[in-house]
C-alpha cells in the first residue's frame, strides 16, 4: 500500500511539474502564431507602402525645390485633373482598353498554339519560324502607317499593330514551355499506356503553363505600350490621342493624368494575369 501511495505521489508530483511548461509551450504558441500572422500583413503592406513612399518622395521634391506645375506638377495637381477629366479620361480608356484585350485575346490565341505546332514538329520548325523570325526584325514602328492607310484610323490598325509586338514574346515562351519535358518522362508515359492527348492534358501541358504565363505576362506589359504607340500614329481618340494632345498644348497636368490611368490600366491587367496563373497552376501555390 505505501508503494502504490508513494507511486501516486510521484505520478503526481511529475504531472505537475509537467504542467507550468505545457502551459509555457501553450502561451509561447499564442504569440508565435501572432508574430507569424503580423509579419504577413506586414509582407503585405511593402507594395502600397512603398507607392506611398514614392507619391511622398515625389511631393516633397516638387516643393522642395519649387518646381513649376508646367515642368513637374505635384501629386495633389495631378490628382484634381483626374476629378476634373474623369469623363474624357473615362471614354478614352474604354477604347484604349478594348485596343488592349482583343489585340492581346488574338496574341494569345495564335501564339500559344503555334508555339506548341513549332515546338512539336520539326518540319513547322523548319518552314514556319524563319519567316515569323524576319517578321521580328522589322521595326514596328515603321509598319505602323501602312496600316493607317490599309485600314484607316479605326481601332483594327491598333489592334494589329498591338499583335504584331506582342505575339513574338509569347510565341517563344509557348515554344520553350512545351519543349521543357524530359524525352525520358515521355518514354515512361508511352510505356504505360498514356495517350497523346493524356500525355499533352497531364504532363506537357502543366510543364509548359509556368513558362507560358511568363511571356505572357510580358506580353501584356508590351500590350499597353502597342496600344499607345499605335494612336500615336494616327488616332483620333484614346488615351495616346490624349496623351499627345496634352504634350503638344503644354498642358503637363493632363499628361500626368492620363499616365496615372495608364499606370492602373496596367497594374490591372498584370493582376488579371496573375489570378489566372494562380487559378491555372494549383501546384505552383506552395512554391509562393
Amino acid at each position: 500500500m505505501s508503494l502504490k501511495v508513494s507511486s501516486r505521489q510521484v505520478d503526481g508530483v511529475s504531472s505537475t511539474s509537467e504542467d507550468p511548461s505545457a502551459r509555457a509551450g501553450n502561451s509561447t504558441a499564442g504569440p508565435s502564431r501572432g508574430m507569424r500572422k503580423l509579419k504577413r500583413i506586414c509582407w503585405n503592406l511593402l507594395p502600397p507602402l512603398t507607392f506611398v513612399a514614392i507619391v511622398a518622395f515625389w511631393a516633397a521634391v516638387v516643393r522642395l525645390f519649387d518646381i513649376p506645375s508646367y515642368v513637374l506638377p505635384g501629386p495633389g495637381l495631378v490628382f484634381s485633373r483626374l476629378i476634373e477629366e474623369v469623363p474624357q479620361l473615362w471614354d478614352n480608356s474604354l477604347v484604349t482598353v478594348a485596343e488592349i484585350v482583343w489585340g492581346f485575346g488574338l496574341t494569345i490565341l495564335t501564339a500559344i498554339p503555334l508555339g506548341l505546332v513549332i515546338a512539336l514538329s520539326p518540319i513547322a520548325k523548319q518552314v514556319v519560324y524563319p519567316p515569323l523570325m524576319f517578321l521580328q526584325l522589322v521595326p514596328k514602328i515603321a509598319v505602323a502607317p501602312l496600316f493607317l492607310v490599309w485600314l484607316g484610323f479605326g481601332i483594327e490598325s491598333k489592334i494589329l499593330l498591338t499583335v504584331l509586338m506582342t505575339f513574338f514574346p509569347l510565341l517563344l515562351a509557348s515554344m520553350s514551355g512545351f519543349q521543357i519535358l524530359d524525352n525520358r518522362l515521355l518514354y515512361l508515359t508511352k510505356s504505360m499506356g498514356a495517350s497523346s492527348w493524356q500525355t499533352f492534358r497531364y504532363l506537357r501541358l502543366p510543364a509548359a503553363l509556368p513558362v507560358i504565363f511568363s511571356g505572357i505576362k510580358t506580353s501584356a506589359t508590351i500590350a499597353a505600350t502597342a496600344a499607345i504607340v499605335a494612336e500615336f500614329v494616327g488616332a483620333n481618340k484614346g488615351l495616346g490621342y490624349v496623351l499627345l494632345r496634352g504634350t503638344s498644348t503644354m498642358d503637363i497636368g493632363l499628361t500626368f493624368a492620363v499616365i496615372a490611368v495608364l499606370t492602373v490600366i496596367g497594374i490591372a491587367i498584370n493582376y488579371i494575369v496573375e489570378v489566372a496563373e494562380w487559378a491555372m497552376t494549383p501546384w505552383q501555390r506552395s512554391k509562393q
